[in-house]
Parts: structure tokens; sequence; C-alpha cells
């Protein structure tokens, strides 16, 4: 970790003008003078590199292990038939791109204080706490309190899992204090995420507050910053993404279409079941053929192979990729509210996406009319031979739950949320769980593993070191 700040700002740079084709990012007098005095890049500029950083770290070989670890994607060859089946070792995991790009944007926010220029110091707060997110909820305890001061702690601690949630907390608190100030400077031409609209980026902090709020079963908290999350899709946290290959594609139809077609599918996967047995339920308000359409195709790599749809569906090109979304924030609010017993309330957040998915809305795309049916439940159709209750559980609460975290496995497809949720549904109470099959042995994965590059020269990584699967504080088993 000690190197990164030196080289990181070089490097985001060059990916913003490799993968966005801004040749007018280097035009700052700065850069053209001297290339190498990282230090002197204007704050607009490294926040373009710093919001490009986390659209990457959330496309990224970890998402693909996240999603095969729970489940929704198959490894089916090379490197990730492996992965697949939770062979991995410290050489597998990085943190090359994780902490330089949280090295960023903790820069951002001190160009900001030198400006006086709260808003920008709050979305720079806001692109921190998705990156140290990602890190925690993957690895465990990891460096945060001494992560970002190189020449004072060259081998930051590992902080506890629960520290770094609660001060991931106080991050977003003070980002939204920041992003609620009147007046800023503006940064529209800086965000390809919202073109500088600061109250969307207020939404997206109150969003990830209710994930962190729900990882931690604070359910009152995760419903109270719900509401004040992302209240529409058209406010929906998405990287944009384009048809030019090597510069702007999404990352996924890169990986499935382009340089590792056939690698992995959804062959022998859980979302694969999951989705046809809803498709082929006796429960009338819904079908989901259309969705299942939009996410496999058959036959793009080979005759009968299940392969993600790259051709026409999610996963093509210019496909947009959700970091933090509408979907999510009210699939939060069901939980929260189902969990604490206020059926109608959670009825009423899943009849809010159920009512955005009718229209075919999904990441900034739109899938077919055909065989898209999502009509609004009632509380009923959660009795024991309810319509939405497939697998006969015994109350209206659990089968709402059943139905509410099969949303969300399904619509987090590609996100490593998914990861999260299947260890964390172990032990949330009422216990409710998707049978979600084991590629191999009797052992589910838990956690990422620390970088060798991390063990070599941290003297602080947690001893002895844990493996995939060791459990993590924040999601115990019962």
């Amino acid at each position: 970790m000690k190197n990164f700040r030196i080289f990181f700002p070089i490097v985001t740079l060059f990916m913003l003008y490799t993968f966005n084709s801004c040749s007018d990012s280097f035009d700052d007098k700065d850069i053209k003078s001297n290339p190498n005095a990282v230090t002197d890049v204007d704050v607009k500029t490294l926040l373009s590199g710093t919001i490009l950083g986390v659209a990457f770290v959330h496309e990224d070989t970890d998402v693909r292990i996240a999603s095969m670890w729970a489940g929704e994607l198959t490894g089916l060859s090379r490197a990730h038939l492996g992965f697949g089946q939770y062979i991995v070792s410290s050489q597998t995991f990085n943190w090359n791109n994780l902490y330089p790009i949280g090295n960023q944007a903790r820069l951002i926010q001190i160009k900001a204080d030198v400006l006086g220029d709260k808003w920008t110091k709050g979305v720079g707060q806001v692109l921190e706490a998705l990156v140290i997110t990602k890190a925690t909820s993957l690895y465990g305890d990891v460096p945060y309190s001494q992560a970002f001061d190189r020449d004072k702690f060259p081998t930051p601690i590992f902080d506890k899992q629960i520290d770094v949630y609660n001060a991931l907390q106080i991050t977003l608190d003070k980002a939204i204090v920041n992003l609620s100030e009147p007046s800023g400077l503006a940064f529209g031409a800086n965000d390809f995420i919202y073109q500088g609209n600061v109250n969307k980026w207020k939404a997206l902090a109150n969003t990830l507050k209710a994930r962190l709020y729900l990882h931690t079963k604070n359910y009152p908290q995760a419903i109270a910053s719900a509401n004040f999350g992302i209240q529409n899709s058209a406010a929906d946290g998405l990287i944009p993404h384009g048809t030019s290959q090597g510069q702007n594609t999404n990352q996924n139809y890169d990986f499935f279409r382009v340089s590792r077609a056939g690698d992995t599918g959804f062959e022998n996967s859980f979302l694969k079941t999951l989705m046809q047995s809803r498709i082929n339920s006796f429960n009338s308000k819904t079908n989901e053929t259309a969705l299942y359409n939009h996410y496999i195709k058959v036959g793009i790599t080979a005759p009968n192979n299940l392969d993600p749809n790259t051709a026409d569906g999610a996963f093509t090109a210019d496909a947009p990729h959700p970091i933090i979304t509408f979907y999510e924030n009210q699939l939060i609010a069901a939980e929260s509210q189902a969990r604490l017993g206020n059926l109608d309330d959670a009825l009423t957040a899943l009849n809010k996406v159920r009512a955005t998915l009718a229209t075919g809305y999904l990441n900034g795309k739109t899938f077919s009319t055909i065989n898209r049916k999502y009509d609004a439940y009632v509380l009923e159709d959660f009795n024991f031979s309810g319509l939405a209750n497939p697998t006969n559980l015994p109350t209206e609460q659990k089968a709402l739950l059943y139905e509410i975290i099969s949303q969300r496995y399904i619509i987090f497809l590609m996100q490593y949320e998914a990861f999260n949720d299947y260890r964390r549904l172990a032990s949330a109470l009422p216990v409710v769980q998707l049978p979600i099959n084991l590629a191999t042995g009797t052992v589910k994965p838990q956690r990422f593993i620390y970088p060798q590059q991390e063990i070599n020269t941290n003297p602080n990584v947690p001893k002895p070191i844990p493996t995939q699967f060791s459990e993590v504080s924040i999601f115990p088993k019962l």
C-alpha cells in the first residue's frame, strides 16, 4: 500500500484517457508541462479519474468471483473454472486498484478544502466510502483509519470490520452535510455518473448508508436512510458505456464476449434455477421470462450454452453498469420493514420495485414487453398456500422475505452485493435463505483472501491468515 499515492494519479488519468477517450482531460497546463507532477493535477481532473476508478472496481474480476460464489454465474474454463470452485489463493486478489482509488478520493477532499468547495468534497467522501465498503464487506478487517497517510503510517493497521462500518457511516454523514450546502463549485463536466447533480449524489450516499445498516442488522436505521435514498430509477448510480472496443465498452461485455468468451455461463447456476422456477410457477402475477432472456441467451459461444446475453440484453458493449440503484434502495426498505414485522410497509416498498420492473427498466436499459409481468402483490398472496409462497413457508413474514431476497438476488446479477446477501442471510432473523447450491464440496466461501502483496509488506495483516472459508464478523454463521 505504501507506494500507491505516488503512482496512481498517472494511472487513473491514463485510464480516463484510454477507456473514455477524453483527450481534453489532458488540457491542464500542469499535466502538459510536467506529466510526473501529479500533485498539481486540478481537483476536477482528479474527480473524473477517481470516478472512473470507482466504476472500474464495480465491474472487475472481484465482482465476477463474487457472482460465482453467490451461485449466480458458473465458472466453466481456465482460471474461472477454479474460481467458481472456490480455488483461490492470496495471489488471486490484489488491492492495486481499491486502495489507490480510495487514496485519490481522499486527495479530492484535501484539494476541495483548499478551494472551500463543499460539493466536490462531499462527492470525494462518497467515492471513498464506496471503495472501502467493497473492501471491508469482501475482506473483513481492513485498513481504513491509517490507510491514506503513507508517510505517517507506511504499514497501516487493520481496523475491526465493525469499526470500519461505523467509520463509513460517519464519512457518509459528513458527505451528506457537504452535499447539502446551498452552493459549491460546479463539476458537471467531470462527473459522468450524475453530471454534477449533488442531490443525486446525496441520495446515493443515503442508500449506501442503508446498505451498511442492513449489513449490520440495524433495520430501523436502514429504513430511515432509505427514506432519503434513491427514490426513482432516474437517480440510479450507473456507469455509462459505449461501443468503442478498448475504450469505453462494458467490462462484462469485454470478458463474456471478447477476451474470455465461454469461460463462464449460467449452466448449473442457482440464478437459472431460481428464475426458471419463478417462470414455471403458479404465480399468476409474475412472468419473469423477459428478464431471464435479458440476462441469458443460448448459443452465443457454442450451441446450447447458457451464455450471458451480450447480443441484445444486459451485457451488450454499451450497457450501463450499476453501482447502486433505486431497486436496491427499495429492497433494503422492504426487507428491513419485513424483518421488523411491518408487512404492509414492506409490501409497499416491494411493489414499487415491481411497478418499475413492469416498465421493463433495468440499469439504464429496457427489456422486452413479451412475457413481462409484475402485478402488485397483496398480503394474502403470501399465505401458506398463496400464489407468492411457492415453498409453503409457514408465515406471511417469511414468505414475503423469501420473495424480497429472491428479487434482490435476481437484480444483483454481476454486483458483489449478491455475495454479501449470500453470507448475510445466514444470521439475519428470522432466518430465510435461498437454497443456493454449492459448486463443490460442503463448505460455503465466506470472504476474499488478503492479497499476497499486503501479506509480504504489512506486518499488521491479521494472523493466522484467514482462508476463503473463514467467516467475517459482520456476517457470522449461526
